[in-house]
């Protein structure tokens, strides 16, 4: 069967299974959306929000990009956090990092990976590399790419939180750093940030 027939048919298979579950839930869904959280997070295939958090349609805003960036400059992403932050009001932002994670691993090799976008995106972390390579285990490439993992989901949380978008919001919403690990499935809280309202 093609890419295509399959991807059709699981549609089908799906949405059947949804309204048995329950026969309304695709009107309540057409009304609009008031999602709990802004995720951000890796745009690697293996780690798909909605499925490890076990979330439904409409819990979850998502934005993903290789190594779950915070990319302030890019349209794309500020799009996704004003939308996220000024009308929809989300309570939560999430920046999901995991083990593993091949744009960290690409950062941390130090060399260019020959696609220019790919290299432009990731310039900053490795910059952060750069300053935190000390710091880490030279000996051992995996746990250097997961210390790493766990680095940039700081940065990213610290970045967020000093954006005026957030910090002038009328509640600006709960920062939560996320670890994603692939050999179990677990999620673990790397840290937190709860910014207060910029004074008026």
């Amino acid at each position: 069967m093609q890419f295509k027939e399959r991807l059709l048919l699981e549609n089908q298979a799906w949405l059947s299974t949804m309204q048995e579950r329950d026969s309304k839930f695709f009107a309540r869904l057409e009304q609009g959306q008031s999602p709990e959280a802004l995720w951000l997070g890796c745009s690697d295939s293996r780690v798909p929000a909605e499925t490890l958090c076990n979330a439904s349609p409409g819990d979850l805003f998502v934005h993903r990009n290789v190594a779950n960036i915070a990319a302030t400059e890019e349209h794309g992403f500020m799009s996704a956090l004003e939308y996220a932050v000024t009308a929809l009001k989300v309570p939560y932002i999430v920046v999901c990092g995991h083990e593993g994670c091949g744009g960290v691993g690409a950062a941390c090799a130090g060399r260019a990976s020959g696609m220019d976008h790919v290299d432009a995106h990731l310039a900053q972390l490795v910059e952060l590399y750069n300053r935190e390579r000390d710091n880490l285990d030279a000996n051992d490439d995996k746990a250097r790419v997961n210390t790493m993992v766990r680095r940039n989901v700081e940065a990213q949380i610290a970045k967020l939180a000093d954006l005026p978008l957030i910090k002038n919001a009328e509640k600006p919403p709960v920062l939560l750093g996320l670890i994603y690990a692939l050999d179990s499935g677990n999620l673990d809280v790397v840290c937190e940030s709860v910014p207060s309202r910029a004074a008026a």
